[in-house]
């Protein structure tokens, strides 16, 4: 009796360990660092990238969306007429 259970002891401990888990399906898989979704600290450095771009490029993408309305307003005035 005490030898099956030493036996199922150290199949647990070979078979049973924290990187031997089984998903959905049965396939084995190994525990990793949780990589879904994105972090605090490149969210913020995203945005940073994305306010200096916009502060480099102020005037040019003034003048293109100045351009882009003076279009539309021609265009349905156009198309009103």
């Amino acid at each position: 009796m005490e030898n099956k259970i030493m036996t199922e002891v150290n199949e647990k401990k070979v078979s049973g360990s924290s990187f031997d888990k089984k998903d959905r399906r049965g396939n084995k898989r190994r525990n990793s660092i949780n990589n879904r979704g994105m972090g605090t600290v490149e969210m913020i450095l995203i945005i940073v990238v994305l306010i200096g771009l916009v502060l480099i490029f102020k005037t040019q993408i003034m003048e293109l969306t100045e351009s882009i309305f003076q279009k539309i307003a021609a265009d349905s005035s156009a198309i009103l007429a």
